[in-house]
């Protein structure tokens, strides 16, 4: 696929105000994948994610990979190619196996990639990107079994789909068939809607920018998981659960919404931190946090953090739009999947952001494919160098003269 023939037009005035805030609006290229419209949502390759969030993953990673729905035909051979590939070299488990049990999952699957790199040294960013697609499952069921001291890695089976069959190598000790059906329920929306978030979030951006220097598909994933890590990106999803068990813990077991206005209310007024709510880029809420509350209906209706959740949806943006300073007030996607992971089983919030990397890694690579292959006529992206002025110690910020316009 070369250049997108969508028709942009661009103008940029560059001041001193544009300095040190993360690049924040400045566009720097095309994505193919997804884009997310503030008014909208979350949109792949022009299908709501909504609409799609009881697909197949199987459908979708294809859909972000080839821009189109598989045919049934399609759908055999990719399923055929990801089983073809699935299994990891013997070398990664071993690694994982003399790492410090401390350490942070996330930091753990750092090291997988980092050895399956070792072990897949090709150059071709199409092959790499189905390899690390067809082998993170795999990798991530390894980190929780040998990290959780659950025994030994469990290979993958022929006959399962994606999802299942990461429920599978999980292979959660004292989980009945229900408990594993359960899920795999909530595993495959879960994926679905964190599988790609436009090109400029912090991860996805990282890796682009990694592989613009020519590193290899796993040197660029180890950056963009590293970034993904951080507490103000991946690791949200672990900080809003803890929010709402500190919700339930004020409150106690029975609650009521006016009882979670109240607290809220207190909370803002103590100015303590409300997790769950806002997006860099949406004005309204997330259609993934209402995709993860509607699974949550089904499958732990009664679960007293779930019941938080679905309050502090209800009355959070009533009292949060009072601010005229907060420009969304509505859920994320952060707000619910905590919880529901685990009512359904994941009970370590430690690997919740290791579940939020199995999945963005696919878009991720989707996109590198395309600035590595595709790009302006198949030369690629040139490497990433964006330009810095000089400022020295102590003087105010955004001294230099600052003009121009693209």
């Amino acid at each position: 696929m070369s250049q997108p023939a969508t028709s942009i037009q661009v103008s940029l005035q560059i001041t001193k105000e544009s300095l040190e805030t993360g690049l924040r609006g400045v566009p720097v290229g095309y994505c193919t994948t997804s884009q997310v419209e503030a008014d909208k949502g979350l949109f792949y390759v022009g299908n709501p994610v909504e609409a799609i969030s009881d697909r197949d993953p199987e459908d979708v990673i294809y859909l972000l990979l080839y821009k189109r729905w598989p045919s049934a035909e399609d759908r055999h051979e990719f399923d055929q190619l990801i089983k073809d590939r699935q299994h990891l070299d013997p070398s990664v488990a071993f690694a994982l196996k003399v790492l410090p049990r401390k350490g942070h999952p996330m930091k753990w699957m750092l090291t997988a990639l980092s050895v399956m790199g070792m072990v897949n040294p090709t150059k071709d960013y199409r092959r790499q990107a189905i390899d690390l697609i067809a082998q993170i499952p795999v990798a991530v069921a390894a980190i929780f079994r040998i990290r959780e001291g659950w025994g030994d890695p469990i290979p993958p089976r022929e006959d399962l789909g994606y999802m299942e069959n990461f429920v599978y190598m999980l292979g959660i000790p004292g989980h009945t068939p229900a408990q594993d059906a359960r899920l795999v329920k909530l595993m495959r929306p879960f994926h679905i809607t964190h599988l790609d978030h436009g090109g400029g979030n912090l991860s996805t951006f990282t890796g682009k920018a990694i592989a613009s220097g020519k590193a290899d598909m796993y040197e660029a994933m180890v950056g963009a998981m590293a970034a993904l890590a951080g507490p103000l990106h991946g690791k949200a999803n672990q900080e809003c659960l803890e929010f709402i068990q500190d919700c339930v813990g004020r409150l106690g077991p029975t609650f009521e919404a006016a009882d979670v206005e109240k607290m809220l209310r207190d909370k803002l007024a103590k100015k303590e931190v409300v997790y769950g709510f806002g997006h860099a880029v949406l004005r309204v809420e997330d259609p993934r946090a209402r995709v993860l509350r509607q699974v949550g209906e089904q499958l732990c209706p009664n679960d007293t953090n779930f019941k938080m959740v679905k309050l502090l949806a209800e009355v959070g943006p009533k009292v949060l739009k009072e601010n005229p300073k907060i420009s969304d007030p509505h859920p994320n996607v952060d707000s619910a999947s905590g919880s529901l992971l685990m009512a359904c089983g994941l009970s370590n919030p430690e690997y919740y952001t290791v579940l939020f990397g199995l999945s963005r890694v696919v878009g991720i690579a989707a996109q590198i494919v395309y600035e590595r292959c595709e790009a302006r006529g198949g030369k690629g992206t040139p490497i990433i160098r964006p330009k810095y002025y000089f400022a020295a110690t102590g003087t105010a910020k955004g001294e230099a003269e600052i003009t121009g316009s693209g």
